[in-house]
């Protein structure tokens, strides 16, 4: 149960309490995006979320009680990175960025954004997405030096399918949202041994994050990610990530529940075996991989 009062209710979230977790200082949600109506949306985006400010985010953050951010451009935007431009400006914190990066851009615009924060390239491979694993090599190729990662969500079938091409790249891959396999037949899945071989083998990461979009039960327990999310943290407790996907995008626009997001971080409570664990996935890793 979460503290309850009307003082900590955040848009976009079910629920007005805190997290019962003692969250230590420097925790950071690794999966945050910034919806504003000022910038316009992709052609061929399906997902449009209504308005939702580093100001909303900053009322989450009372029930979370992280302190770090990392903000992911939505498909919405297509290649337009400026609304996480604009939010790691504003946000009061330490604040980093995934970008979404087009073919054409050039190296010094690479660089650029490597100084504005800019930790990462995001691949989202569903919801109608600008991004194509057509230069995914050359892309890769172009943002090693820079020390940044590939971000992938894709469904598992097309992950598995993308191992070998995977396992070849220069750069660390990182998963969206429990690599988005089934809770239900995580451990008969081909992509769930390809991500746990690239977690072995110190090349991948995994998000433990969109409990709403990846459970297959009823909310607000998400019972059944337990197992897999478990798995993961035995398997690398040194390449898990923790994230909301605040203000959870299939949600606010009603395909999905609204979850609450002080219990998210209840649920990961209940999955990690002990405080040095919950540190090491709220402030190590996300320091290691984002540079903070």
């Amino acid at each position: 149960m979460t503290e309850t009062s009307a003082s900590f209710h955040a848009p976009f979230s079910a629920g007005l309490g805190r997290t019962t977790v003692a969250v230590p200082s420097h925790s950071c949600d690794c999966h945050v995006h910034v919806y504003d109506s000022q910038f316009p949306s992709a052609a061929g985006a399906t997902l449009l979320p209504p308005d939702a400010t580093v100001a909303d985010y900053g009322q989450l953050q009372q029930r979370t009680l992280t302190q770090r951010v990392v903000f992911v451009t939505p498909s919405t935007y297509g290649f337009d990175n400026r609304p996480i431009l604009e939010a790691m400006e504003l946000f009061v914190g330490d604040a980093r960025g995934v970008a979404v990066i087009h073919p054409s851009t050039s190296d010094d615009e690479i660089a650029r954004l490597d100084r504005a924060g800019i930790r990462g390239v995001r691949l989202n491979l569903l919801h109608g997405s600008a991004s194509s694993l057509d230069h995914l090599e050359s892309l890769a190729s172009r943002i090693a030096p820079f020390g940044w990662h590939v971000q992938l969500c894709a469904t598992a079938d097309l992950l598995a399918e993308l191992g070998p091409r995977l396992e070849r790249l220069p750069v660390h891959v990182v998963f969206d949202h429990f690599a988005n396999i089934s809770p239900s037949a995580w451990n008969q899945s081909p992509a769930y041994q390809l991500v746990l071989r690239l977690l072995q083998e110190g090349r991948g990461w995994v998000k433990i994050s969109g409990a709403a979009n990846i459970s297959e039960s009823t909310p607000p327990s998400y019972h059944d990610l337990a197992p897999l999310a478990r798995s993961y943290l035995r398997a690398a407790p040194d390449r898990i990530l923790w994230g909301t996907d605040w203000p959870h995008p299939t949600s606010s626009v009603g395909l999905k529940p609204l979850p609450d997001d002080a219990q998210l971080m209840d649920l990961l409570g209940s999955w990690v075996a002990d405080e040095g664990l919950l540190r090491r996935v709220l402030v190590t890793n996300p320091a290691s991989l984002y540079h903070f």
